[in-house]
Order: C-alpha cells, then structure tokens, then sequence
C-alpha cells in the first residue's frame, strides 16, 4: 500500500497493511524547521506549500493536513516594512495594520498603532443581518487567518470561497504527488462563534441569551458549510473540522448538544454528500462526549488528549465508538516534548499503538499538534516503528484483529 491508500483504508475502518502514522505539526514547528522566514509560511502560499510536503518527506508521515487557506496573490506586496527581532518578527502593513510573529508559535494581529481588533457586539449583532462581519478584523483574522478577504462578491460570514483559497491545497498535491493523503481543515460553527465574540465573552453569551446565540450559531454555519465543501469538491482526501474549544470544561455534556451536534451535523452531512470522508478535531476533555461527537455524524475522531491533557484512554474509547469512528491521535505532545531518549519516544507511541490498531481504524499521531520545539529526531522514529510494531498480518477466516505485538 502507498500511504494514501493506508489512509483511505484506516479512515473507512478497514486494516491497512500497517498503523499509517500522521501528526499535525505546530506552525511554529515549521517556522523553526524549514527555511523559510514565518510571515513567508503564512502569507505565502508556495512557501507553506513547500514547507508542508518538506516535513512530511523528512517525518515519512503517510498524510499532509492543510491547515491555512491559500493567499491571495500579491498579499505581501501589501506590507510595508518587516522588522526581526530576538523575539520574531513585526510586520507593518500599508494601511497601518501590524502583524508579530513569534519565532515558535502562531502570529497575532493587531490594528494601526498596536489597537485592539474589533470584535461584534452581541447585543447589536442580527442574526439575520451579518454584512457588518465585514468591517471586523478580528473576525477575519481569526478565522481565515488573513488581515482582509481580497476578491469577495457575498457579504457577512463567507459564502462563496475565493478561488485562491485552494491554491495552497493545489501547490502540495503537485508536490507531494499522488502517493500522499492530502487533508483540508474547516472551522466549526461553534469556533467561528468565539472567533467573532472573543472567547470569554462569546461563552458567556450562551448563558446570555441562548436563542440569539443558538440563531447566530445557525448563519455562521454556512461558512463552515462552504469552505468544506468547496475543498472537498477540489479532491481533498478527507476534511478535518477543527472543533478545538468544545470539550470539557469550556462546554458540559448538555452545552455541547445544544450549541455543537445540530451545526456540525450540517458540515459533515454536507461534505459526507460529496463522498468525502470527514473527521473531527476537539481538544482536552472529551472521554464524556464521544457518544455526542458520534451523533453528530463525524466519521473520525482526531487528538483523544490523555491524561492531563485530556481525559481518553484510548482502549477505552476504541471499546466504545472504535468499530463506528476511526481513531486518530492520543500520545501525549508535552511526553514526545519532554522525552530526552528514543527509548522513551518509541515506548509511549508503542503503546499506543497496542491499545489503537485491534481491528483497524487507528491512526499514530499525537493528541494535538506537534509542540513547536519537538526534536526532529523524534518524529523520524515513528514511522519505523508503525512499520514493526503496527503492522497486519494476514487474518484467519472471519477474524478481523491484527495484533501481533
């Protein structure tokens, strides 16, 4: 098998001839581990493109996920002055906007003269009337990841997906080739709504005015609807909805019902329509909610944050929802950071490995991503050891589990 068929192959819950081994890496990771300068990896379509096929030939990862939409053409053109410092990099822009980079983690953005970006006013904010979302900053910036949206025709949350959006999908297909899994990402409704609020104040709006959040919950779902479906179409391998902020203890049980199954349900009911697999991605506590993230008709379940992270045990989980939702993640990022021999890296992902591959359906990676200043040499043992610890044998005659460790 090349490694887009093992994927293909774990993700629709068959035995691969192997555990396929695919870690999301920090953008940090990639400012500190490729050559290209940071704003150069999130403004720059080719560079990120290059960035992303580079690791995952160096780590033999048997997927890329494609976390950044595509840039505009001449975005960078746009600014007007970049400056390195010993703590990253600071980018001014024509219209006064500033950009800071850290060295290893993920930029923020702010307005001329270092001005807070404007988030929505809830309490002003119709939900039948979003064109405003234009003019906020903040929104855009989170969301998209982009100071402005160049060659929009729609108004209020996106609707109609630039067709640059997906050059960045297209640069690493080309240069990947066709033996490699290529993953696009989409937001969830629910982390669109605290994008658009700012976090704190977006989860005291549930307990606000629940119908007015429940509303805005239900425009906001066609962003996610459009750009999932847009990379779909273009031949994504499968879509991860990043749904990072709906676990404990952000959201109970009975929060996550009502403000996350029914919109997320409408993204994977949209992108399973186009035959493309989907999956989820929700940090920390979610070992209480796996029966809720079932129901809302994701067909994988990404990160499984152990202990302290998080609360999955992942043989528990695998008893649970493993022959309804392959598994992808739960190695612990802080162990992979803090281990200090290959010994250590290679005893923590073989155990997962034990506990995830019966039956299939598991993929290696590790439960969020890659913490920035994680040792290459550590991400280069996986897949050998996937290769000896994670690979299937041929089963007996109506035996379906392929331990052989």
């Amino acid at each position: 098998m090349n490694s887009r068929q093992r994927m293909a192959a774990a993700m629709s819950m068959r035995r691969p001839d192997r555990v396929p081994v695919m870690c999301q890496l920090a953008l940090g990771h990639y400012f500190l581990n490729t050559p290209f300068a940071p704003h150069e990896i999130w403004f720059d379509s080719d560079a990120f493109a290059t960035a992303l096929v580079s690791l995952q030939r160096r780590y033999r990862f048997d997927g890329i996920l494609v976390n950044l939409p595509g840039r505009a053409a001449g975005l960078l053109d746009q600014v007007a002055h970049v400056e390195r410092r010993p703590d990253g990099e600071r980018l001014l822009w024509r219209n006064g906007e500033i950009t800071v980079y850290p060295w290893d983690d993920n930029p923020y953005h702010l307005g001329p003269g270092g001005a807070a970006l404007p988030r929505a006013d809830f309490g002003t904010l119709d939900p039948d009337h979003l064109a405003a979302l234009d003019d906020l900053t903040a929104y855009t910036w989170g969301v998209y990841h982009v100071p402005w949206l160049s060659g929009r025709s729609d108004h209020g949350p996106l609707r109609e997906i630039p067709p640059y959006f997906l050059r960045t999908l297209d640069l690493v297909r080309a240069k990947a080739g066709d033996d490699v899994a290529v993953h696009g990402e989409v937001f969830s409704p629910f982390t669109h709504f605290l994008e658009l609020f700012g976090y704190e104040q977006a989860l005291l709006h549930l307990l606000d005015d629940p119908a007015k959040a429940l509303a805005i919950l239900d425009r906001l779902t066609g962003a996610s609807i459009a750009w999932a479906v847009a990379q779909a179409r273009h031949g994504v391998d499968a879509v991860l909805i990043s749904s990072a902020f709906a676990g404990g203890p952000f959201l109970s049980r009975r929060m996550y019902r009502a403000y996350v199954v029914p919109f997320e349900r409408r993204v994977t009911d949209a992108v399973r329509a186009t035959g493309t697999p989907v999956y989820t991605h929700t940090c920390g506590c979610i070992g209480d909610r796996l029966d809720l993230m079932l129901q809302t008709g994701t067909q994988g379940i990404d990160t499984l944050d152990p202990p302290p992270l998080g609360n999955t045990d992942l043989a528990a989980a695998k008893a649970q929802v493993g022959d309804r939702l392959f598994l992808k993640g739960n190695m612990d990022p802080v162990v992979l950071l803090n281990a200090r021999t290959p010994d250590e890296v290679i005893a923590h992902a073989a155990d997962r490995i034990r506990a995830g591959m019966p039956g299939g359906g598991y993929i290696l990676s590790t439960a969020c991503s890659v913490p920035p200043r994680v040792e290459p040499w550590k991400l280069e043992l996986l897949t050998p050891l996937a290769e000896e610890a994670g690979r299937y044998d041929e089963p007996p005659p109506g035996c379906h589990s392929g331990w052989t460790g």
